[in-house]
């Protein structure tokens, strides 16, 4: 157990590793758009914004395992190819709403329980590729950026946050408080933020290239002039969305490798909060708000879709907090900071070989890969944990299905299918409010 104080710090914490992929995206996608630092500022603000929202509503109606909503890089695959459409450049004042129709293939699939029935082909043998592959096939986006333009920041990280979470977290210098194992990406991000400060300020970066300069700088004043004091987000701020057939089929592939890498994310995220296999029904209920989610993305023109973070699920095995409350709190934390801009735009400049180092610890970020022509096989395939499920159901039932049912796990795994196959499933995936009686487990 964790008393208030413990809980809101751990919560700050789950915000300042969401960061990392928040400032990500729009940096990728903005300039793309010849958007201005303004219009990045922005659209980091209403990402945040809607990620506290999704994250929420997820925490309290969805699964309700401690799992963080945010943007997800596997939406800006097609999103690139969507950039590149010269049809769009003759379009001003409106923003794309391919996010919205694809939506609702979430929608339809999560609250149908289709996606719950479709489950029940996955085994506790087959789910470990996927899981694994979530983390590991992920593991190549932070990599480079630890290794590759600021390693002066992106190696200290790295070796202060194993060192910290791995070989110090049994000290205790506050009473039984393991400050270490419980605040290991706090500390880390301090203590490396203040060196990058220095070295910045010493001029280490002068001459240097301009990705280079980019990514390792401190003093991103663009990024804190150009952001509000006080904006608060609000549907179709860009404007009026335009509606394309193909640009909505492409946004569907996302979409599909989005539920893909949540269900292996929930999969994990139970297991470090140390709660059972979430059942078939909690499982559709969770894809399905995570849909709404989708649709709230694409009404406010965050840029891209929502899916779990990985890196905030990896962070539950960090510290082996698995508290709903602390989810709950760092979401309030993600719409205070977004409606108060220019406190977010402070840490939003913390220099993002910082967050690589933890990604590659945590194995969070979601793989980036070019998009050409076949922009739905494309997506769908570029994706590890997609075609690790693909790849694993399929040998999973049909090779000699009835004779490794035993190996495979199903045995295990089949009384966590219902919500009543076992007592426990009521602690942890019950909805408040008593609201159980108006939408009952199937």
């Amino acid at each position: 157990m964790v008393n208030g104080a413990e809980t809101i710090i751990l919560a700050f914490q789950n915000y300042i590793l969401m960061l990392g992929t928040s400032v990500m995206i729009p940096s990728l996608l903005v300039p793309a758009m010849g958007g201005s630092d303004g219009d990045k500022a922005r659209v980091i603000q209403t990402l945040l914004f809607v990620a506290g929202i999704n994250t929420l509503l997820q925490a309290l109606f969805g699964t309700r395992l401690p799992t963080v909503v945010g943007g997800s890089f596997a939406y800006v695959i097609p999103i690139a190819y969507i950039i590149s459409d010269t049809s769009l450049q003759q379009i001003t004042d409106h923003h794309e709403g391919a996010l919205i129709v694809a939506s609702s293939i979430q929608i339809i699939l999560g609250y149908s329980q289709v996606w719950g029935l479709f489950s029940r082909f996955f085994s506790p043998l087959g789910m470990a590729p996927v899981v694994g592959l979530v983390g590991l096939g992920l593991f190549q986006r932070g990599f480079p950026e630890v290794f590759g333009n600021c390693v002066e920041i992106g190696l200290p990280m790295l070796l202060l946050v194993v060192g910290f979470s791995q070989y110090l977290k049994h000290v205790r210098i506050l009473r039984e408080l393991p400050i270490f194992e419980r605040f290991p990406v706090l500390i880390c991000v301090a203590i490396v933020w203040i060196y990058s400060i220095i070295l910045t300020a010493s001029g280490a970066y002068r001459g240097k290239p301009s990705r280079t300069q980019l990514s390792c700088r401190t003093d991103k004043a663009n990024l804190i002039s150009t952001a509000p004091w006080f904006k608060f987000p609000y549907p179709l701020q860009w404007g009026p969305p335009t509606f394309s057939a193909g640009h909505s089929f492409a946004m569907m592939s996302a979409v599909i490798v989005s539920m893909v890498e949540s269900t292996g994310a929930y999969k994990a995220a139970s297991r470090l909060a140390i709660a059972t296999p979430p059942p078939a029904y909690v499982l559709s209920r969770g894809i399905g708000w995570q849909g709404i989610a989708v649709l709230l993305d694409g009404l406010y023109g965050t840029g891209t879709g929502s899916t779990v973070s990985v890196e905030n699920v990896g962070l539950l095995g960090l510290t082996r907090v698995g508290s709903r409350r602390v989810v709950q709190i760092s979401a309030g934390f993600m719409i205070f900071f977004s409606i108060l801009g220019k406190f977010g735009a402070v840490f939003a400049s913390i220099p993002f070989p910082i967050f690589a180092a933890l990604y590659c610890v945590l194995f969070g970020l979601v793989d980036l890969v070019g998009l050409q022509f076949n922009a739905f096989l494309n997506t769908i395939f570029s994706s590890p944990a997609t075609v690790g499920l693909i790849v694993a159901v399929f040998l999973d039932n049909t090779l000699e299905v009835e004779k490794s049912k035993k190996d495979r796990g199903m045995p295990w795994w089949v009384k966590f299918r219902t919500f009543r196959g076992d007592n426990r499933n009521e602690e942890f995936y019950t909805l408040p409010f008593n609201l159980n009686r108006f939408f009952p487990p199937t």
